[in-house]
């Protein structure tokens, strides 16, 4: 189950980045971070003489630096969180835990539906983004600020995802960092994805943003059948998967 919660984890960051609430915005924000402006990158990319070129190889530079710094902040934060959770929780007893992943299984379960009822009750689907932050000397502190901000400054479609990822680490506190990390590297490689291949990934995310309405009530409806795997405690189905199984056994190997 420790190995399955990890490997959940780890999709659901990347499930975080593809969410409606953040993956529109994406290109801007990256390129906010940096102090960049899209029609800039793109008009850079048309050009052909050499000072154009060396440009928009500075640009790119610049964009994924801001990118790497961004993932750090919010994946120290998720560390943290990690650290805390098998700290509290590691040493509970067998039932303590036994009751908590009944606990767990529902919220989860409260999660998914939270999401499926956002998209017909326009009372839960609301939106809060932390951006206002100061803007310091060096734009990689900044950014790295920006990140430490965002693990905790977006819903709704973000937060039943991270709180599903919290709740599966808690679970299981013996997994509880490592579970985090997974999440953050889960949201953090398409970042530095897009952060490396800014122009190119623009391109892709504005062809999938014509399809994130039916993000919703497909993440939704997984979050349902994962928190009645996590309640009735049979959530180690999930490795019995043979792609599952593959992906754990490398990882363990890693």
């Amino acid at each position: 189950m420790i190995e399955t919660s990890v490997l959940l984890s780890a999709l659901a960051g990347a499930g975080s980045f593809f969410s409606p609430c953040v993956l529109p915005i994406i290109p801007a924000f990256v390129s906010y971070l940096s102090g960049t402006v899209i029609n800039d990158v793109q008009s850079q990319n048309q050009s052909v003489d050499g000072t154009s070129v060396a440009v928009k190889k500075s640009t790119r530079l610049s964009i994924f630096l801001n990118t790497v710094y961004f993932v750090l902040g919010f994946s120290l934060v998720f560390a943290i969180m990690g650290v805390v959770l098998n700290s509290f929780l590691a040493n509970v007893g067998i039932g303590f835990q036994n009751t908590f992943q009944m606990i767990g299984g529902a919220v989860i379960i409260a999660f998914g539906g939270y999401l499926i009822l956002s998209m017909r009750l326009r009372v839960l689907n609301f939106e809060k983004r932390v951006t206002k932050l100061p803007h310091f000397k060096t734009a990689y502190l900044t950014s790295f600020v920006f990140g430490a901000a965002f693990a905790s400054g977006w819903t709704p479609c973000v937060g039943p995802i991270l709180g599903t990822t919290l709740t599966l680490a808690a679970t299981s506190p013996g997994a509880a960092y490592n579970s985090l990390l997974a999440y953050s590297l889960g949201l953090g490689i398409p970042f530095l994805v897009t952060g490396a291949f800014f122009s190119q990934s623009t391109k892709i995310i504005r062809k999938l943003v014509k399809h994130l309405r039916y993000f919703n009530p497909i993440m939704g409806a997984i979050l349902i059948m994962l928190g009645i795997l996590v309640l009735t405690n049979q959530l180690s189905i999930i490795g019995n998967f043979p792609l599952a199984s593959e992906i754990m056994n490398l990882s363990g190997r890693i």
